[in-house]
This record gives structure tokens, sequence and C-alpha cells, in this order.
């Protein structure tokens, strides 16, 4: 007879699986972003980025609603997240989501240029076209904290440079 275990006894024996912060990271093209209005209305979106030591950064237009809320200077919320077709485990991918402050990048300053190449590097010649439209901009994300995520039983918490703080199992999940 085959015994599948229950959740609690699956979370009882989980054991944490080695965290992969900065792989999960490379293995991403685009980030999932969330953001608030001055009014307090939420959006998410996405935007295809570059990381520079541990800034992201992203080049997106005045046309969608996230590039104010960031311009303004509002903190934002990113993550990144297995692909589905690759997970094992819906309830468990594997995903990163990070609390970041964000900011505007001086068109042409150096910093503007660096990302700006390695953006074309990364996501190729539209590049080249977008970052001379004048309602594109360049926005600096720079992460503060944030959680980790790599299966049941497996969640952590991340600092500002992306490492692994502690393992948060401490509190089981409660039954009914």
């Amino acid at each position: 007879m085959n015994h599948n275990p229950s959740p609690e006894e699956s979370q009882r024996k989980a054991k944490p699986v080695a965290p992969k912060v900065k792989e999960l990271i490379g293995r991403s093209q685009s980030v999932i972003l969330a953001t608030v209005d001055a009014d307090g209305h939420p959006n998410s979106s996405y935007a295809p980025f570059v990381k520079i030591d541990n800034t992201f950064y992203i080049l997106v237009s005045f046309m969608a609603k996230h590039t104010k809320n960031l311009a303004d200077g509002r903190k934002a919320s990113v993550m990144f997240i297995e692909d589905e077709s690759a997970t094992k485990q819906i309830y468990a991918r594997e995903r990163l989501t990070l609390e970041a402050s964000a900011s505007q990048v001086e068109r042409d300053s150096e910093v503007w240029n660096a990302a700006i190449a390695k953006l074309k590097e990364t996501h190729g010649k539209v590049v080249n076209i977008i970052s001379d439209m004048g309602d594109f901009i360049l926005i600096a994300l720079n992460p503060l904290k944030g959680s980790y995520v790599n299966g049941f039983g497996s969640a952590y918490s991340v600092d500002e440079n992306l490492e692994i703080t502690e393992h948060r199992n401490d509190v089981n999940h409660q039954s009914k």
C-alpha cells in the first residue's frame, strides 16, 4: 500500500535545499515588478533587466504605469521566479522576492552608459532603438531585503547583498 505523506509530515521531514539565489537571478532575463502609485493603487508588470554589482537596471517607458511610480522614487517589490514549465511542484516554485529602492539614472552618465551597454549585450539590438527614445528612462533598483524560497521548508531571509541571512523554518504551517 502506497502511503502519501500529509503536508504536515512533509513539512516535518523537509530539509532545506542549498540556496541558489544568484543562480536564479542568472537564469532570468526579466524581473516582475510591483509598484504603488501616489494614491496607493498597486500595479504589477515586468521589465527586462541587467545586474551590475548588486543593482538591477531596467529601461522602461513612461507609457507604462510602473515607470512613473519608479521615477517618483517609490520603493518597489521585485520578484524572480522559476518558470512554471520547469517546476516540479507549483506550490513550491523557486522564487526570490526583494524590497528595493528605485532611482532614476541620469541619461548619458557613466552609470547610464555602462548599464545601456550591458542591456544591449544581453537583450539585443532593440535596446539601441528604445534607449534613444525620450520616454524611456533607466531605473536603478537597489535591493534592501527579501526572501528566497526553493521548496517546502526551505525559506530564507536575504539581505541587501543578496546573501542568505537566516533559514526561516522556525514557524511551521498550522493545520485546520
